[in-house]
């Protein structure tokens, strides 16, 4: 047990990130919905602010030396970007179009759907007790879109192209 503590505070940096990305996944998700309820923001236009404070974290982290930026040829990275933006417009417009639950619920479906593209491309094969973890994560998932009291076909169309794009970006 002590070895326990000691392991936890000595990798303290560590999870002080770990929740403080929690913590601040959870309040980006109700202010902007928030924002779309109460102000009808436009979504590119919140997706444009997404980018520009991402540049901006990433540029303080450069600074403070958290990590050092390698130069690419945009070739190698367009696919990387394009799936990058993808992820972020899609789970955008699913947040703008579904309730929170469903948003939530909805992103769940990215380990199934990163699962499948493994097995299917990848040739990469899965213990039965991993697979048997996706049907009830699917099937919870299913149920709440078909009992959702404000069911949105657009929004599940938008949740959808977001859970794809966001597995291939993963």
């Amino acid at each position: 047990m002590a070895n326990r503590m000691s392991d936890l505070f000595s990798n303290s940096r560590l999870v002080i990130g770990l929740l403080a990305n929690l913590l601040s996944s959870i309040c980006i998700v109700f202010i902007n919905k928030w924002i779309y309820v109460h102000y009808g923001f436009p979504n590119m236009t919140l997706t444009l602010i997404h980018f520009v404070v991402t540049w901006l974290g990433l540029w303080v982290c450069q600074k403070m030396d958290i990590f050092a930026p390698k130069s690419l040829q945009p070739t190698k990275m367009i696919w990387l970007a394009l799936s990058f933006c993808g992820f972020v417009a899609f789970t955008n417009l699913s947040l703008q179009n579904n309730t929170i639950g469903t948003y939530q619920l909805a992103k769940v479906m990215t380990t199934p759907v990163i699962i499948v593209i493994q097995t299917m491309y990848y040739k990469k094969t899965f213990s039965t007790k991993i697979k048997l973890t996706l049907v009830p994560i699917t099937l919870g998932v299913i149920l709440n879109s078909y009992y959702d009291v404000r069911f949105n076909l657009l929004g599940m169309v938008f949740a959808t192209l977001g859970v794809f794009v966001t597995s291939l970006y993963q």
